[in-house]
């Protein structure tokens, strides 16, 4: 499914990654960010911009350190997050990070949202040599630790997500026309190759392929064009502002498609229920995460115990947004990471860990969805399901589908 992308590692030794946890708690050894008593990570997040929808991640991420300090920390250090505001502006997003790294001097950054913003830094961050953690985007770039080996993703990557979708409709969809809306620029692009890959020899079913970029007000004219263009499938890849958008514009004006969604717009809160749920029934998405707004997840012990959090650290969080339960996630994984660092706390050591995880169960993983690294694999979430919208909520459907380590 994926084209050699899981590649041996350079720059930090394999063999540094591959030892074994025992010397972590050897003896105590600190890198900038992290003493006896404390470890500061770094963050930036769209609270304001057209991606602010995401700035919630942030938010629950910061309430997570917060419980953990609550609980005594990490191997008895308290974590101290600075998170700041970049708009989705790649050049903010340089700024705020060369002051995280450079002024506040951070461990490590972790969870900086947005392809394009990681993009901007991501060379630095390896210049550096210091850990970009667990980034919350899809693009396969971030699973490169030959060329990149100070960081890694978190979420299963764009490339394998947009094959499936395309296989998924060949499959099922007779002779389809197929418009894609995408973002112009590398997110929306990692989309667009895994797509045609996936097409494969089909790749002339795409009869529309149109762009936006996030400084457009709305989407309404590259929908018009999409309907006219004769497609019976919307493939969206857009962010939830611009997803909501279509997906309304493609109601009022009476196209009918079936519609594939991407998973990073797949929140009920912030896409689905702007866009009207009269006018979603029936899109398709791919997920990897329990969505608090489906029901059989109401007894489930994991989201029991989210949902306890959310109450107590969260209170004025909306629950129906799956946006929290990914923060928890993900923020649970860093926290291991950091755990088995023990009193190592050097930045080579966190990249050592961060690829030292064997079939990890993360609270908020769908069933079956486990965390797996290796210092030549630095793809940590590797499988989704389909899910289709129903009424007010995602319905799962289907086995579980993971991408292939060639």
């Amino acid at each position: 499914m994926k084209s050699n992308r899981r590649t041996f590692i350079g720059g930090v030794s394999a063999a540094a990654l591959v030892a074994g946890n025992t010397a972590a708690f050897a003896q105590k050894k600190y890198d900038d960010g992290a003493t006896d008593k404390e470890i500061k990570i770094g963050n930036t997040n769209p609270y304001s911009g057209p991606a602010s929808a995401y700035g919630v991640i942030g938010k629950g991420i910061e309430a997570y350190w917060k419980s953990v300090n609550e609980r005594g920390g990490i191997n008895g250090r308290m974590v101290k997050f600075v998170t700041l505001d970049d708009g989705y502006s790649p050049p903010k997003t340089v700024e705020m990070t060369r002051q995280l790294v450079e002024q506040e001097k951070v461990l490590a950054m972790f969870q900086t949202l947005g392809t394009p913003t990681n993009t901007a830094i991501h060379r630095y961050m390896n210049q550096r040599k210091v850990p970009h953690l667990f980034v919350a985007t899809g693009a396969s770039k971030w699973g490169k630790p030959k060329d990149f080996p100070w960081t890694m993703g978190f979420q299963p990557d764009y490339h394998t997500e947009a094959v499936i979708y395309a296989k998924h409709i060949l499959a099922n969809v007779k002779d389809p026309k197929i418009a894609v809306l995408m973002q112009n620029d590398d997110y929306g692009k990692d989309y667009w190759e895994g797509f045609k890959e996936g097409l494969g020899k089909d790749a002339n079913k795409v009869v529309r392929h149109v762009t936006y970029e996030v400084t457009d007000p709305t989407v309404d004219s590259q929908t018009i064009q999409m309907k006219d263009s004769g497609a019976n499938v919307f493939f969206n890849i857009s962010i939830p502002k611009f997803a909501a958008q279509s997906m309304r514009k493609a109601a009022e004006i009476g196209w009918k498609p079936v519609q594939y969604l991407n998973n990073v717009s797949a929140q009920v809160s912030t896409t689905m229920r702007p866009a009207g749920f009269e006018n979603v029934q029936g899109v398709i998405t791919a997920a990897y995460i329990k969505d608090p707004t489906d029901k059989q997840w109401d007894n489930d012990d994991e989201m029991k115990a989210w949902r306890a959090w959310m109450a107590k650290y969260m209170p004025a969080g909306n629950t129906s947004d799956v946006n929290y339960v990914y923060a928890h996630a993900v923020s649970f994984l860093m926290e291991q990471t950091l755990k088995k660092c023990g009193d190592n706390l050097t930045r080579e050591n966190v990249m050592r860990q961060a690829a030292n995880h064997q079939k990890l169960r993360v609270p908020g993983l769908l069933p079956g969805i486990t965390v797996s690294t290796s210092p030549t694999d630095f793809y940590p979430v590797q499988a989704v399901r389909l899910q289709r919208f129903k009424g007010d909520t995602w319905e799962l459907f289907g086995d579980i589908l993971a991408a292939e380590s060639t």
